[in-house]
């Protein structure tokens, strides 16, 4: 029991994890509070879903399509709705003020789409739903190959972000926007580049959650909400920080609903998150700023 409830914990702490990554770029580096981040994963797990079930497109290959579309629905969204935002703000308080208003409207337009194309019952869909033995517990295979694919995700886009020179400009327009645009960084686009990632990211996480779990039209705030837990978690604007706070989170919320109450698991993850804002109220792996 131990063996599969670790697995099923890293499984869900690494689907947490790739959700995660998208919010910490977008919040950390476009400072854009993206409340309607959840949707984006909706409506690429329909996508998914549409696509296995009707076109007999495997999820694998079907990333293939969701993460240039969450890319280029960033990118739209950014220079349409954002972009005017980040223009007339006066300081870094009123842009997250304004993104939030900006997001939550945009949160009921796509939720409204969803409901109206597929309705509000659950949807799922089989695959490679089969038993696999791995180190002597029985797993999902689906569920293996989740994990797999959150980590391969995560991992890139850390050691593209930490190991390349256009990485190190998106992190030095994270750090300090006003600094980064005296050494020649085009800020906007470094801007408006890591809010399409954060979509692409999305996305993929979305393709990741529909091979194992059911889903609504209704289901992003749950994302949403559990992503920005791990973000703060982790440190705005930390790739490492949203990968440790993700998994972390995931071995809990496991380990809880399978030793103690299912019924817990929300009271455990709250409890988690208090506990990491009053020890360190930056994150995990944020900076203090004094």
């Amino acid at each position: 029991m131990l063996g599969t409830a670790i697995l099923s914990g890293l499984v869900l702490g690494g689907t947490y994890a790739l959700v995660a990554m998208g919010l910490t770029l977008q919040y950390g580096i476009a400072r854009i509070m993206n409340l309607a981040y959840g949707e984006t994963i909706i409506a690429a797990a329909f996508l998914a879903y549409v696509m296995f079930s009707q076109w007999g497109v495997s999820p694998v290959l079907g990333l293939l399509i969701a993460i240039p579309a969450g890319f280029f629905l960033g990118y739209i969204v950014y220079g349409l709705l954002m972009r005017p935002l980040v223009a007339r703000a006066r300081d870094k308080a009123s842009l997250e003020i304004d993104s939030i208003l900006a997001t939550f409207g945009l949160l009921f337009v796509i939720q409204g789409l969803l409901l109206v194309v597929f309705g509000a019952n659950f949807t799922n869909y089989s695959y490679l739903n089969i038993p696999v033995k791995v180190l002597g517990t029985t797993v999902a295979a689906n569920r293996l190959l989740a994990l797999v694919m959150a980590v391969v995700s995560g991992l890139g886009i850390y050691l593209v972000l930490t190991r390349t020179l256009w990485g190190t400009a998106l992190r030095a327009v994270a750090v300090s926007p006003s600094s980064a645009a005296l050494v020649g960084i085009d800020v906007d686009k470094a801007a408006r580049t890591a809010f399409a990632i954060g979509g692409a990211l999305a996305a993929a996480g979305g393709v990741v959650i529909s091979m194992y779990q059911t889903f609504t039209a209704t289901s992003g705030v749950v994302f949403t909400m559990k992503a920005l837990i791990v973000v703060i978690m982790g440190g705005v604007g930390n790739i490492l920080g949203a990968l440790s706070a993700g998994l972390i989170l995931g071995l809990v919320e496991t380990f809880v609903a399978t030793f103690v109450s299912p019924g817990l698991t929300l009271a455990a993850t709250y409890l988690i998150f208090l506990g990491v804002l009053l020890w360190r109220p930056a994150g995990m792996f944020g900076r203090t700023t004094r």
